[in-house]
């Protein structure tokens, strides 16, 4: 067994101890085993069996990703997206190219893995400088109350690179969205973001949601029990990584034309599961 997969397996055990302890106290709920990870330990593309990408630049129905964002996706290209190291490397590319300004990635689990209520973390180093915005986070599978914002979006984790020392958790739903400035969220603080790897994690069930940073929680949401308008999570969600370039938020302080490529670094993803109430 590699020493990686020795320290998932003494991971695992701390999270449902340390954690479980968290929820306990909050009249929560356990988990059992992980249910669904990826630890990037292979080389080349991503396991196809588990990732899929979105690609282009949203166009012609949301161009920019609705957002004014500058990158185009590529899919499967190795340049954005590649297993090296035991992580997976989401890299932001100049091209020089008028149609195509930056290359980039956005890998999501869309009809490969979903979930309804759970703990998901990722492990993760974001990249630095002016113009980027890498972010993990997650969507609905079916969009059970139609489209954004009424189906919900969870962001785990959010980082622009004109704020070096802030991060950002978010949860959006008609009641409670950017649009309108009524979103759900906390920023934190940390001098080393674009230079360690911190652990980003997202834990909901069908009356609570709390946003972790390594392994403390920081924010929380309640189920007011008024209905989808602002509780439309209960259905599954799948996982999302990518790095956007420039955009509404990322490039609110313009874009350093000197910093690419850029890249996010991603150890591991996991996903554990709900087994009994306390």
């Amino acid at each position: 067994m590699s020493m990686k997969n020795i320290t998932k397996l003494i991971l695992g055990f701390i999270f449902i101890t340390i954690n479980t302890s968290h929820l306990l106290a909050q009249g929560g709920r356990m988990w059992k085993e992980m249910i669904w990870s990826d630890e990037f330990d292979g080389t080349g593309l991503p396991d196809s069996s588990k990732w899929t990408y979105d690609v282009g630049n949203g166009c012609p129905q949301v161009c920019g990703w609705g957002n004014n964002e500058l990158q185009y996706y590529t899919s499967a290209d190795i340049l954005n997206t590649r297993q090296e190291a035991g992580h997976l490397v989401i890299e932001a590319r100049a091209t020089g190219q008028a149609d195509r300004p930056y290359t980039s990635a956005r890998i999501t689990t869309k009809n490969k893995a979903s979930w309804k209520y759970g703990y998901v973390e990722a492990r993760i180093k974001v990249p630095k400088g002016r113009g980027v915005w890498p972010a993990f986070w997650m969507l609905p599978e079916e969009w059970k109350y139609g489209g954004w914002p009424a189906s919900g979006e969870i962001d785990i984790m959010e980082y622009v690179g004109f704020e070096p020392d802030s991060v950002y958790g978010t949860l959006h739903c008609q009641d409670h969205n950017h649009i309108n400035g009524t979103q759900v969220g906390k920023a934190l603080f940390a001098a080393d973001l674009g230079d360690e790897f911190h652990t980003y994690g997202m834990y909901w069930d069908d009356r609570i949601m709390y946003f972790y940073f390594d392994g403390q929680p920081y924010l929380k949401f309640k189920n007011n029990q008024k209905g989808y308008t602002s509780w439309p999570f209960d259905q599954n969600f799948y996982a999302i990584f990518n790095v956007a370039v420039g955009g509404n938020w990322g490039g609110k302080k313009g874009v350093d034309p000197a910093i690419w490529p850029q890249k996010m670094y991603v150890d591991y993803i996991r996903v554990y599961q709900i087994i009994k109430d306390f």
